[in-house]
């Protein structure tokens, strides 16, 4: 069994490293602190996002995927994450603003 990082945490480790590289972070929806999923919206301040979401594959090993592609635009990622939240009441939702598009997370993005 591979042990999970407490969500609160990889939040605000997710910010600080968005916010030490120039980025700005912010939690958009608090989720439970000790499980809650994590979605990450990256705005690229032109009217553009990226959406990643965790998943899991093989042995356990977390990934995030682009379950809206590689672009989308607000209005559709709102309709994700309203859809996203009545699934899962618990969800944590970071927003970072970055006009590079950056991630900051070490998993694979697939």
């Amino acid at each position: 069994m591979i042990a999970r990082l407490k969500a609160g945490i990889f939040v605000r480790a997710l910010i600080r490293r968005a916010e030490v590289a120039g980025a700005q972070a912010y939690v958009a929806r608090h989720g439970a602190e000790e499980a809650g999923a994590v979605v990450i919206k990256i705005a690229r301040l032109d009217g553009t996002c990226l959406v990643l979401d965790q998943a899991r594959r093989g042995e356990g090993e977390l990934v995030w995927v682009k379950p809206l592609g590689d672009s989308a635009d607000e209005a559709r990622a709102k309709q994700f994450f309203e859809k996203q939240i009545r699934f899962d009441p618990d969800l944590w939702i970071v927003e970072i603003e970055d006009r590079e598009g950056r991630t900051f997370v070490d998993e694979p993005v697939v």
